[in-house]
């Protein structure tokens, strides 16, 4: 079986910046958020569910899922949030276990924002390396690149695990307090340390 390393972080923290870099030097890289907006797409498999669940003004008729709608819901209330995991979850492991299958690089990277708070593929990770940076940071490219408040933004660092926490389940960090440089060169690292690894 392929050699599967989880990759995590909190939002904003770079994860599909370091995923990039690492499939540039030949990982295969399966992102969990890439197979979410594929199954909640116009036509995807998880829209009708999602439509039965919360109805057309979070997923209009013919359409796809309102992404912004429902992350204010799902922040908002608990219950839909479980509701909207419950849809979501298996559809995304069964993809993203599809595509670990076909994976054809010496490892497999599987980009999963809340891998330790899912519990996704708990058990079969080889290592779960974490994207770290100082919150201020956080919040402040989140802000930049989605144009969300703050407070949205730190309210979903709240549903997610503390920085502390991730840092201690970690068992490799990238530091992405720096520039791209740095992350690189880290990433190169780990790349070559993997890499090694899997031709044991």
């Amino acid at each position: 079986m392929k050699r599967v390393v989880g990759l995590t972080g909190g939002i904003g923290s770079g994860k599909s910046t370091a995923a990039d870099m690492l499939a540039a030097l030949g990982a295969s890289v399966v992102d969990a958020d890439e197979i979410s907006r594929g199954l909640t797409a116009a036509g995807g498999a998880a829209v009708p569910a999602l439509r039965e669940a919360f109805g057309e003004a979070i997923v209009p008729r013919e359409g796809a899922l309102d992404r912004a709608a429902m992350r204010s819901l799902a922040f908002s209330d608990p219950r839909a949030r479980a509701r909207l995991e419950s849809i979501l979850h298996p559809l995304i492991r069964e993809e993203a276990a599809r595509r670990l299958a076909a994976a054809t690089g010496p490892y497999a990277v599987l980009v999963v924002p809340l891998l330790f708070e899912t519990g996704f593929q708990a058990g079969r990770l080889e290592r779960v390396v974490v994207v770290d940076l100082p919150e201020e940071l956080q919040v402040s490219r989140t802000v930049e690149r989605s144009g969300l408040d703050p407070r949205e933004v730190r309210a979903i660092m709240a549903a997610q695990w503390p920085r502390w926490r991730r840092l201690q389940a970690a068992d490799e960090v990238l530091w992405n307090g720096g520039g791209l440089g740095e992350l690189r060169a880290q990433c190169e690292r780990l790349h070559a340390r993997l890499a090694a690894r899997a031709g044991n």
